[in-house]
């Protein structure tokens, strides 16, 4: 159901870079974004929502230089604070129940950003994973930018535990110096090697999509919502990080997930050598490039 998001007001008359600052409503509460390409006449936007604990100038600023970087290259961006984060109202809620915000912010980024006509969502971490789940619902979404998407389960995160960090560690030197020393607690190296085995071999059963208590595996309702997405996709991952590598773990244990990546309309990229949050500046560099390259060419 459509929500009414009341009136835009402008927060600040400033601008910087061509940024204005806006809040809005969602359910009667205040929400704050920052618009920036304000008098760009392009026809597709980027909104960039925030995930995890982040708020919208993002994890070494990167939603902040991504939003310049679109609007000094001709596309508008506008990212802004969901209910219970940074600067907006409301209570703490989880990326599970975001999309009555991201929709405000959608009527908002219409109202507000001229010759308007659709949206791509860009999301990293659980972001992704509430784009993924909003994006079939609202037909002005033609694009998902997902970047490390989150589909923690505790069986997933045991083997991707097992599968990238304990044999990486078995060629590390240090282990094997405090071998030699006795400083290796075997004893409690085992159990915890135990624990993570014992939750690798659980495995839930999978559904073909979401149950209307939201019940599924988390892994399961996100394959639903892209199946469900008619758009373009662009999969942004990390060579580096434990969110991305139990992402691929997933992949490759589903063929259904497989089948959906091999499509034709989506777009996958890797770098090797990046962590969770893109930390180094060539690393974001390198995505706002790709990003920008596949939103103007999509």
């Amino acid at each position: 159901m459509h929500q009414d998001t009341g009136g835009v007001k402008p927060a600040v008359a400033d601008r910087v870079h061509d940024e204005v600052a806006l809040t809005f409503d969602c359910r009667r509460e205040s929400l704050v974004g920052i618009l920036s390409g304000t008098a760009l006449p392009a026809e597709r936007g980027v909104l960039i929502v925030v995930g995890g604990p982040q708020y919208r100038a993002g994890s070494h600023r990167q939603f902040a230089l991504l939003s310049r970087h679109l609007a000094e290259r001709g596309v508008p961006s506008l990212r802004f604070d969901y209910r219970g984060i940074g600067d907006s109202e409301g209570g703490k809620r989880t990326f599970e129940d975001a999309g009555a915000d991201i929709r405000c912010a959608i009527d908002l980024f219409f109202k507000s950003a001229a010759g308007l006509r659709e949206v791509v969502i860009w999301g990293l971490c659980d972001a992704a994973s509430a784009a993924l789940f909003y994006g079939h619902q609202d037909a002005r979404v033609s694009g998902l930018v997902l970047l490390n998407p989150w589909v923690r389960t505790q069986e997933g995160l045991a083997r991707a535990h097992l599968r990238h960090y304990y044999l990486r560690r078995l060629f590390q030197g240090s282990l094997w110096g405090k071998i030699a020393t006795g400083e290796f607690k075997f004893r409690e190296a085992a159990g915890a090697f135990g624990r993570l085995v014992i939750n690798a071999l659980h495995r839930r059963p999978s559904g073909a999509g979401a149950s209307a208590g939201g019940e599924a595996p988390l892994p399961d309702r996100m394959e639903d919502g892209l199946r469900k997405f008619r758009g373009k996709v662009l999969l942004i991952l990390s060579g580096n990080d434990l969110t991305a590598q139990e992402f691929e773990g997933v992949v490759a244990s589903s063929r259904s997930w497989q089948a959906l990546l091999e499509d034709k309309r989506v777009t996958r990229r890797r770098l090797a050598e990046a962590n969770h949050t893109f930390a180094r500046r060539e690393w974001r560099d390198q995505v706002e490039r790709w990003t920008e390259a596949w939103v103007k060419g999509g």
